[in-house]
């Protein structure tokens, strides 16, 4: 009986450690799949994009800010 436990032991131990392998192989660390996922958009141009879309909205909101400036110089010329 203890020859059928020891061998039921041994491959209960070893698929466990089989699963645990497994399962910690197929997990993906944080930081390095972000380092990936930044390294892919530079390269594919994502991000290339991203700062174009970034730069059209603040130039759109410093014309927005010249623009009310000048109504403001405007209205104080006027006013004298």
């Amino acid at each position: 009986m203890s020859g059928a436990f020891g061998r039921t032991l041994k491959t209960g131990v070893l698929v466990f450690l089989l699963c645990v392998s497994l399962g910690a192989g197929g997990c993906e660390g944080t930081d390095t799949r972000d380092k990936v996922d930044d390294t892919v958009e530079e390269m594919a141009g994502k991000k290339n994009v991203d700062r174009y879309k970034k730069m059209k909205e603040d130039l759109g909101e410093i014309q927005t800010q010249q623009t009310e400036k000048y109504q403001q110089l405007d209205e104080a010329a006027d006013d004298k």
